[in-house]
Parts: C-alpha cells; structure tokens; sequence
C-alpha cells in the first residue's frame, strides 16, 4: 500500500507526513484507510487503493456477466428486470468507487449541500494529497451509529438519531435528488458537541446515487401517498416510476394498496415485524392472484436505491425498535404537498395536523375491522369442498414459487455484491444456493 502511496505523489509517506500510522483504520476489498498527521498538525484518513484492483474488478465483472447471461433465460427474472442495465449500473458504480478524483468530488458536493446545515458533518478534502488512487480527508471518525453503547455515554437520544438520519436522507433523495448510496454502519457516525448537542457525519462517498427528475416526482408522489394514505397518488406514483408491468389489472392493485393502508397504518417497526402470521396468510388468501402474477416490474436505478433505503430502514430500527416510519413521513410529505400548492392544500394540512399519534390507534383500528367485516361480506363465496380443496391446492403452490423467485434473486445479488467485494467464498456459496433454489423452482413447474 506504501509503494502505491510513494507512486502517487513520487515521495514516501515520511516526506508527505509528520506521522502515519501502517496499521489500517479501515480495510476494505478496493482499498484501505490509514490515519495521519500533516506537517501543519492536521489529523487526516488516507485512502489508498490495492494494488492491481483494476485487473481484479474486470476479472470479476467477466464472471458476473456470465452469471447474467444465465440468468437472462429466465423468464421470470427478465420480465421484472432489466438484466443489462442493472449490469450497466453496477459496473459504473465500481469503476466510480475505485476513482478516488469522483470521489473527492462528490464530498464536496455533500459539503456544499450540508453548509448553511450544524446537524450534518461532512470531511473536507486535501486536494494537494489527493489523486485518482489515493484520498486524504480530514479525520471525523468519532463514534460508530451502531455504537449503542457508546452513543447512551454521550447522553445523545438515539431516538434522535434515527430521526436526523432518516431526515437526512429523505432531504438528500427527494429534494437534492443525490444521496449517499453507501449507509453502512462504517461510514455513519455521531460527532458529540462541547456545546452540549451532536452532529451526523458521513464519510466514504465512492458510492453515491442520482434521482432523475421523472423519478423524483415519482418517489415523492410515493412518500405523499404513504404520508396521506392515499391509494390513488400511490398507484400514479408506481405508473410515473415505471414500476407496474404492462397490462397489469391496476383496480385491482389499488384494492390491494387500501388493504396494506388499513392493515399497516401506523404501526411501528417492532409492530410490523411482530404482525400475526394469521393477518399475512389474510392479506395471501384475499390477493393470492396478485401473488401469484407479481405484476411489477425493477429498474436498474430503483434496485440501488431500494438497497439504500433497505439497509437505512435497518439503521433506524436498530438505534429505535419503536422507530416509525409512517410519522418519519408524515411532516415530509406535508413539505412536499406545500411546495405543490393548491386550494386544496390547507384542508389537507388541516387533516394532518388533527391527526396525533393517540388518533392513529382506536379510530384506526374501528376503521380496519369495519373494512375487513365488508370485504368479507363482498367476497364471501361458498364452494363445493373438492373445488375449495383445488384452490388452496393452487394457492399454496403459488406462494411457494413466488418464495422460491424471491430467494433465487435474493441469494444472485447478494453472491454479485459479496463477490464483486472480495468475498470469493461468500459469494459462490450464495451462487450455489441460488443453482439450488432455482432447479428446485424448476422441478415444481414441471411437477405442477
């Protein structure tokens, strides 16, 4: 790593600085972070690239495209996503992370974002250290987000923490349309204050995402229907976003999204995860042709972005079990209705501040089961036991191939990611599971 570092700027690391430590704060499969101090007195990270990277990504961007060039005669697959984009998109973002001058420009686009802004932290970059293989930032690793611990010491509110972070990246998404694709807990910290309060600080931005301006209004149609529960804004959003597959039946979609709404509004993390296995097997039983067709479809951009929040979404509900995404979206979704405008905005304001959280409970629930009792009425179909016997028989079947297609492409994704990390043996497990789930998928297709 020194001998990169000595290529870089032709001197050695004694020359460039006063102190450097050789062993890494940081190591990761590109390259790894070492601290320093500067002649001034500065403390610094360097990020410094592996040697023969390069070499190392084509070769693994070879196996993963033939790993798609499979996957590509999968029907099920292709039909939801765009295999050659998705491949298009991660290649990008690779070659992007191991480009440390892309990267010291999307740092200062963050702190020009995050200027006028106390609560967020962005480091600043020694340009005259910099090159497109090796990085210096100022040293901002204080305490880790996932630190529980160590964040309870510093008398910070970790509910606070969930709350800032997930401000943070509803601002960078939706109003910034670029964001810090990388959440990981390694490059999140909290920064405590002499005065008393903490900022959010954000290092390692290799990886970050661009939201065009026809999928931002799409997701920020998606945030204002959740934040209003709203069906009709939901079902545009998902037609703006190009989510919904052609031909799709989209009344009934729209049944299905006023179900989740009654089923789901309001509830915390901890309450969605603990949700009675009986109300799913409801929900699969009322909407089991929509399970079964799964009439949507992923775009390349979505499926990083849907990683972020995926991984954010964990985040928050680790520093706060009673994190609630609902409320997190509410006062967002009224910012954006605001910048909308209307005649129509006030009563919905209205309608929004009236309801607290203590009306988000009996109201909410009266009104679940008044839906459920109707919808039963409406649907109630009595069938002869063989035919009843048929459908539960088609049903079941139904449920087990969409798990087997959900576990297929969750198992290919995360064998690209491990691999493409360095994670060789982790990876080509992931790849074996997924040849298993998919030949036993293709087994029960030809039993049926």
């Amino acid at each position: 790593m020194l001998q990169v570092l000595a290529e870089a700027f032709g001197a050695s690391q004694k020359e460039l600085f006063d102190w450097f430590d050789p062993a890494p704060l940081a190591s990761a499969s590109l390259g790894q972070v070492h601290q320093a101090r500067l002649p001034g007195g500065e403390t610094v990270v360097v990020k410094i690239q592996r040697p023969n990277i390069h070499k190392l990504i084509q070769v693994d961007l070879a196996a993963l495209r033939r790993v798609i060039g499979w996957l590509k005669r999968y029907r099920p697959i292709t039909r939801r996503v765009d295999l050659d984009a998705l491949f298009a998109e991660f290649s990008r973002t690779l070659w992007e992370e191991v480009d440390y001058l892309a990267e010291a420009e999307n740092a200062r686009r963050f702190m020009a974002m995050y200027a006028d802004n106390p609560e967020v932290r962005i480091p600043h970059v020694y340009e005259n250290l910099t090159t497109k293989r090796v990085l210096t930032l100022e040293d901002v690793y204080f305490i880790k987000i996932t630190d529980y611990t160590a964040i309870d010491q510093a008398h910070i509110e970790r509910e606070e923490v969930a709350d800032r972070l997930f401000r943070t990246y509803l601002q960078q998404i939706f109003i910034e349309g670029f964001f810090h694709a990388d959440p990981h807990p390694g490059n999140l910290f909290v920064e405590p204050l002499e005065t008393g309060g903490w900022r959010l600080v954000f290092v390692d931005f290799g990886m970050v995402g661009e939201v065009t301006p026809g999928l931002k209004r799409g997701l920020s149609d998606l945030v204002i229907a959740v934040g209003t529960r709203d069906p009709d804004r939901m079902m545009s959003a998902y037609q703006g976003m190009g989510v919904i597959l052609p031909g799709a039946d989209l009344e009934r979609l729209h049944q299905a999204e006023t179900a989740l709404f009654n089923s789901l509004w309001g509830k915390s993390m901890r309450d969605l995860i603990q949700t009675h296995p009986q109300e799913m097997r409801r929900f699969a039983s009322e909407f089991r042709d929509l399970l079964y067709e799964m009439p949507f479809q992923l775009p390349a951009n979505l499926l990083f972005l849907g990683r972020c929040v995926a991984i954010l979404s964990g985040m928050c509900t680790g520093l706060d079990p009673e994190f609630n995404l609902f409320e997190g979206l509410g006062p967002f979704a009224e910012q954006l209705l605001a910048d909308e405008g209307g005649d129509w905005l006030g009563e919905i304001l209205k309608i929004l501040a009236e309801q607290g959280r203590s009306l988000l409970t009996l109201p909410a629930r009266l009104d679940t089961a008044l839906t459920r009792l109707e919808n039963e009425e409406l649907t109630l179909n009595v069938r002869a036991a063989p035919e009843l016997e048929h459908q539960l028989s088609i049903l079941t079947s139904a449920i087990r191939s969409l798990v087997a297609t959900g576990f297929f492409a969750a198992l290919l994704i995360a064998g690209s990611l491990l691999y493409t990390s360095g994670e060789h043996v982790g990876g080509w497990t992931c790849f074996a599971l997924a040849l298993v789930t998919f030949l036993w998928a293709l087994f029960r297709l030809r039993t049926r």
